[in-house]
Parts: C-alpha cells; sequence; structure tokens
C-alpha cells in the first residue's frame, strides 16, 4: 500500500527517515563499492530533495513508497523524458489548482526567465483518478502507467541544482552542474563489472529526432578509464557504427584480417605500456578494441527483435505509429539486460521544443504528444520485467531533468516555465 514517510523514527531498526531509506536504497542498486564513492555527491543530493520542504507551497508532497525491491536490483533501465515534464499533470495530484486556474497568486518561481514573485495559475489540464490498491492519483496522460501504479515509488520532492536545460541535465545525469564528472551509468558500471563481456556495460538509446543538449557529456565516463562511459546504440540500421564488415568482403575473411590486426595493435599497445605502465586511457583503449570486435556478433543479436512473439510486441506498442519508436527502445532495454548490461538509458525527446517536453507554449498539445508515445510502452515494460521475473532485479527509473511551473509563462497560452524548485521522479 502507499504511505508517506516522517521522520519520525520507527521501531525495529527499519528505514527511519526518507535520507536512511534513499541511502540504502542507492547502495542496495550500485553495490557496496559504489555506496562510499557515490553517495557524498548524487545520492546525497537526492536525500536533500527528499528531506528537504519545497520552498515553493504548491510544489512537493514528500515521498511515496509503493514497492521494495525483494534483492538488490543487478541492473538499471533509465527512461529519461528530455525537457521537464510537468508534475502537476502527470504524477503530482493538486486538486486545489483547478480552482485557482487563471487567477493570479502571488507565489515566487524560478525558470529561465529568472525569479518572478508570482503569476496566472494555468490548472491541470488533464483529470485524475485513483489507479491499483494503493490508490494512487496519476493523470489520464498516462492510463497505461497508472495501472502499474503498485509497483512504482514515486518522489514529488524533487530538486535540481539549476533551471537550465543544459546544466540540469548534467545535475541528474552525472551529479553536478558543471562537465567532467563521471555520468551515473559509468558509476554503476564501475562499481558492478559487467555480466558479458561481449556487450558494453551501459548502453544510451537517443531520441529518433535527436540527442538532447550537451550531447555525450550526458553519458561521460568523465575522469575515470573511458572503457566506462554509454555506447550509444540505434534502432535503425546497424545497431553500433562501424562494427559492420565493408560490403565487398565477406565476413570471414573480414574477421580473419580483422583479428591479425587487432593481435598486432595489441601487441604494439602493450609494448608503449611498458615503457609507460600506468596509463589508464591507453588500458582503455585496449580493452575496446577487443570489446567493439566481439561486439560485431554479439550487438546485432542482442537487438534483433525477429524472436520476439506478436504478443510481446504489441505489449509495448510496436503495432502503432505513434508509440513504436520508444516501444522498440524499451523492448531492447529488457533484451540487453537480460544479457547483463549493467546500465540502459533511454530519451524521449530530443532536438528542439516541439521535439521534447519542453512545454512553454502549448501544454496540451506537448504534453499528449509524448505521453502518447511513451505511456503504453513503459507499462509494457514493467509488464514484460514482472513476466520474466526480472522486475525485482531491474531498476526502472522515469524522470526529467526538471519539471514545470504552476503558473504561465507567457501573458496568454498555456505554457509552463522550467521549475528547478520541485518535480517528480
Amino acid at each position: 500500500m502507499t504511505h508517506e514517510r516522517s521522520n519520525e523514527p520507527t521501531p525495529g531498526g527499519a528505514c527511519r527517515t526518507r535520507r536512511e531509506f534513499l541511502w540504502e536504497a542507492g547502495g542496495g542498486f550500485v553495490g557496496t563499492a559504489l555506496a562510499g564513492l557515490f553517495g557524498s555527491s548524487y545520492l546525497a543530493g537526492l536525500s536533500r530533495a527528499a528531506d528537504g520542504a519545497s520552498a515553493n507551497p504548491l510544489e512537493g508532497r514528500g515521498l511515496r513508497i509503493a514497492h521494495a525491491p525483494r534483492r538488490p536490483a543487478r541492473s538499471v533501465i533509465f527512461l529519461f523524458m528530455y525537457g521537464g515534464p510537468s508534475q502537476v499533470d502527470t504524477f503530482d495530484h493538486k486538486p486545489e489548482l483547478y480552482g485557482l486556474d487563471g487567477k493570479t497568486v502571488d507565489v515566487p518561481t524560478f525558470g529561465r526567465q529568472g525569479k518572478r514573485k508570482g503569476g496566472r495559475v494555468v490548472g491541470p489540464k488533464w483529470h485524475f483518478r485513483p489507479y491499483g490498491e494503493c490508490g494512487k492519483m496519476v493523470s489520464d496522460l498516462f492510463p497505461h502507467v497508472g495501472s502499474q501504479v503498485d509497483k512504482i515509488a514515486f518522489l514529488h520532492s524533487m530538486y535540481a541544482e539549476s533551471p537550465i536545460h543544459g546544466s540540469a541535465l548534467l545535475n541528474m545525469n552525472c551529479g553536478r552542474i558543471v562537465s567532467g564528472h563521471p555520468s551515473l551509468g559509468s558509476w554503476v558500471n564501475y562499481g558492478l563489472g559487467s555480466e558479458n563481456d561481449d556487450l558494453p556495460g551501459y548502453v544510451v538509446m537517443l531520441d529518433e529526432t535527436g540527442g538532447p543538449i550537451s550531447g555525450a557529456k550526458n553519458w561521460t565516463s568523465g575522469y575515470m578509464p573511458a572503457s566506462l562511459q554509454g555506447v550509444q546504440l540505434r534502432t535503425d540500421g546497424p545497431p553500433i557504427l562501424s562494427l559492420e564488415p565493408p560490403r565487398e568482403a565477406s565476413m570471414e575473411h573480414f574477421a580473419a584480417a580483422q583479428r591479425h590486426l587487432l593481435d598486432h595493435l595489441e601487441s604494439e599497445n602493450r609494448a608503449h605500456a611498458a615503457l609507460r605502465p600506468g596509463n589508464p586511457e591507453l588500458e582503455a583503449r585496449i580493452r575496446q578494441y577487443e570489446l567493439a570486435y566481439r561486439m560485431q556478433s554479439a550487438a546485432p543479436e542482442a537487438v534483433d527483435l525477429s524472436t520476439e512473439s506478436e504478443r510481446t510486441k504489441e505489449l509495448y506498442g510496436l503495432d502503432r505509429d505513434e508509440t513504436r519508436p520508444f516501444g522498440t527502445k524499451c523492448l531492447m532495454a529488457r533484451r540487453l539486460v537480460e544479457r547483463g548490461v549493467r546500465f540502459v538509458q533511454i530519451y524521449s525527446g530530443g532536438g528542439h521544443n516541439d521535439d521534447n517536453w519542453d512545454a512553454h507554449g502549448d501544454l496540451v498539445f506537448n504534453h499528449t504528444r509524448h505521453a502518447g508515445r511513451t505511456d503504453r510502452p513503459i507499462a509494457g515494460l514493467l509488464v514484460d520485467l514482472e513476466q520474466r521475473g526480472m522486475l525485482d532485479e531491474t531498476l526502472v527509473v522515469w524522470t526529467g531533468e526538471f519539471g514545470r511551473q504552476p503558473t504561465a509563462e507567457y501573458e496568454k497560452g498555456t505554457g509552463r516555465d522550467h521549475n528547478s524548485w520541485g518535480f517528480t521522479s
């Protein structure tokens, strides 16, 4: 059942505060190696977000827990809604906002246009209704995800350190608002290691319209070895670029020639390493060449959906043009974690404002479009993972880099500006 956690002590040595819960949850999915390394930055930031009251009286609801894993997670599927979904139109029910629609209120906000003292309230544009045994209120934007609420924990008190896309993306992915630090996927890859020597431990799939602002900085390995960074995987054409042999060469002859080249290259690299020991970039380069060679056969099989049943494809929405792109990525993510990939990040939204969740103008058009593309595939992913006995060991994350304001950005219209002071994950 869904219930509110408070900061009051609970008997029996249970997780007593939100901070302790998030710390233990983080340590559980990242492993003992990461508990000390990562806790002081990213997880501590999450703890502060869950502990602290929102600065905005119209924002923030605290932490709700609906499902606790039975065992530590072995992999992560991170669904990133790029652009900043509106929490009050999706999963954070604010019934009083309906009655305030169109009225001017004195509520401080801080977005891309700076700090404001108040503005015209934009009431939620969709109805909410209770779902599941827990009765969690979910917007009509997400009826399929709503059917899965008893599997989901909702954090309604998240905040970011920046209301600007680029730095907020880095904040969510790397724990800092400046570049150069390892991303969460790299930490997981480092802490847990790979379960499959033929596939990368960290995979990133971008929206078909393009990638997020700052690009590869969001899946960088930072100051850690390059072998821990995210590898981009495509849903159309070759899954990973530069892995296919030349058209004029047979696979057998190409593989033999390539093996000979890689063996010679490794001998030269090893000789170089002997002269200059302790060079992590060189060691990472050697491993990457070998991984790329092995991926030539492993990667195409991992993303070959022809072996999936029509029922499974329909579950993910592959039978509809609207849901097929994101559904394909979700199904590929399941296949990848099934084969030992530790961290898979999928982006919904890319390119320009109309192509992501950045609803500055027409909120209804924007969110109807993007929720319609993702709702069914996300629910299908959760159902499929549970049916296969994988949900208890796969941490599925849904979030944006920040949320939206309860007030309008412009004098007319339904658009909302960025809001880093409170949002839902």
